[in-house]
């Protein structure tokens, strides 16, 4: 086993060694490296001042995005390069286009935010290969970025004029920094031992599904790594000692994409930013959900298999799965089973997995003919909060009748949940405003929520129902009652305001 992390920072490489496997990223640089730039403010991937830049290379080119530093373990950055806010100077010590445009419009007060918001600002310059972003743009950029003093307007002017200044320097020149990452990079498993405080810690990174399958059977255990927006968490919040921990995020078959058989078939380590375009592509209403989910630094690190596998009864992406008629394939040594996703989910914190199995890809079957697919989230915040309940309603129009009927719902139960006896009301029924109006009805017997602090049970209800009318009115013609007489729906449950 190797006890030395390498990494890149501005053009040369380090090592580390003795490395905790759950040390994170932030605690190194501010406490080890002095490189006080990048913030702590919320230590859970939050709030975006500690946001850094990581590159990966791929192929000849060399792949930029924003994380937070906060929730990434150090020994993930092994064969990468990493960019801080430090590393943004010139060698004649000039600002980078986006460094001084914050300061020419006023982007900064008390500053503890700021370099965060530089460092986002710098991974969607390198994105835009020399045009002005959109507004979209900026304000998915920014949306994992928290300021309480300056106001975003003059931060969002700076992200629109930053290309009004001459391009930087590089300083090394990407020619240089991708053969130092070719120097650093590797083709097999990097493990790591730490022995101390009477304690042994293993930290492995596969680079195959065969390694990956081969360390769970021997550490049946240990903790599956993705993206880490969950796992951090365990470790700057709940201060949880994990012992052995499998990182997925180097093992190149769970990070790719492919059509087959009439699905798409997504690897388990899979990002959210990755997938959403491509399922965007096909079911709209699903990509936006995944927009929704958690900030672009979020969604650079997270993972629809991450999202999965943790189980929770609010995982966004999930109802889509279930409604969509997802399955996942599971894996344990060199078998392999295909199982549909509505019954992964068994109880509160219980999935349908044994020990030393893990999910290794998602198949997202392929739109029908005819088929209609709407999903809703409702949160206190629009972007980056988490859900209080999310609806994806899928059916088939097969004349005035809809088939095929799946409604799915998060937020509603200990797990997310198949609403059968709602689906019992329209299947095979005419799309009408009275079938629905049973059907939302319905949604009480499927669901019994609980209050908690994101919402009350009768608001889960009744949000619930209501948009499943809301589904309705999207996809029915006015002859079909779609703008009907609204007191009809009384007894569904619908709200009139």
């Amino acid at each position: 086993m190797s006890d030395v992390v390498r990494f890149l920072l501005d053009g040369e490489i380090r090592e580390i060694k003795n490395v905790t496997p759950t040390q994170s990223l932030l605690s190194y640089l501010r406490y080890e490296m002095h490189r006080t730039g990048s913030k702590e403010g919320c230590a859970e991937g939050d709030c975006g001042a500690c946001t850094v830049v990581i590159g990966e290379r791929t192929g000849e080119d060399i792949s930029y995005k924003a994380v937070n530093a906060c929730i990434i373990f150090l020994p993930t950055l092994h064969g990468k390069e990493l960019l801080t806010v430090e590393s943004l100077g010139g060698p004649d010590g000039a600002l980078h286009p986006a460094q001084q445009a914050l300061i020419d419009h006023h982007g900064s007060q008390c500053g503890f935010c700021t370099p965060g918001f530089v460092m986002s600002l710098y991974a969607l310059y390198l994105t835009c290969d020399g045009t002005a972003p959109t507004l979209q743009q900026i304000n998915d950029a920014l949306a994992g970025n928290l300021c309480r003093c300056t106001g975003y307007g003059p931060i969002i002017t700076a992200a629109q004029r930053m290309f009004d200044y001459p391009p930087p320097v590089d300083h090394p020149s990407p020619a240089a920094r991708l053969a130092r990452l070719k120097e650093i990079g590797r083709d097999r498993e990097f493990a790591l031992r730490q022995e101390g405080d009477g304690k042994i810690r293993h930290y492995f990174a596969p680079t195959t599904t065969a390694e990956l399958a081969g360390r769970l059977l021997e550490f049946p255990a240990a903790v599956l790594l993705a993206g880490g927006t969950d796992v951090g968490l365990w470790v700057t919040k709940q201060h949880r000692e994990l012992e052995t921990v499998i990182y997925l995020g180097d093992v190149a078959a769970l990070k790719q994409m492919s059509l087959r058989d009439g699905a798409l078939h997504i690897g388990a380590a899979v990002t959210y930013a990755a997938a959403m375009q491509r399922i965007a592509g096909y079911y709209p209403d699903f990509g936006e959900i995944l927009r929704r989910l958690g900030s672009v630094q979020i969604r650079n690190q997270g993972t629809l298999g991450g999202n999965i596998a943790n189980g929770s009864p609010i995982g966004d992406s999930l109802p889509c799965l279930i409604a969509l008629g997802a399955e996942l394939r599971l894996r344990r040594g060199d078998k392999t089973r295909i199982l549909p996703i509505e019954d992964y989910f068994i109880a509160y914190g219980e999935q349908d997995l044994k020990a030393g199995e893990f999910v290794e890809e998602i198949i997202l079957p392929l739109p029908a003919a005819e088929q209609q697919f709407k999903a809703y989230k409702i949160s206190k915040r629009f972007d980056q909060d988490i859900s209080a309940v999310c609806l994806a309603v899928s059916f088939r129009r097969d004349g005035a009748r809809v088939s095929s009927v799946r409604v799915a719902c998060g937020g509603m139960a200990a797990t997310p949940k198949r609403a059968r006896a709602c689906e019992a009301m329209l299947e095979g029924k005419p799309w009408r405003q009275d079938h629905v109006a049973q059907a939302m009805q319905a949604l009480a017997q499927d669901f019994s929520p609980l209050s908690d602090m994101r919402a009350s049970a009768a608001y889960r209800m009744q949000v619930a129902q209501n948009l499943l009318y809301k589904a309705f009115l999207e996809t029915s013609a006015p002859d079909e009652g779609g703008r009907g007489d609204l007191r009809v729906l009384k007894s569904g449950g619908l709200s009139h305001g």
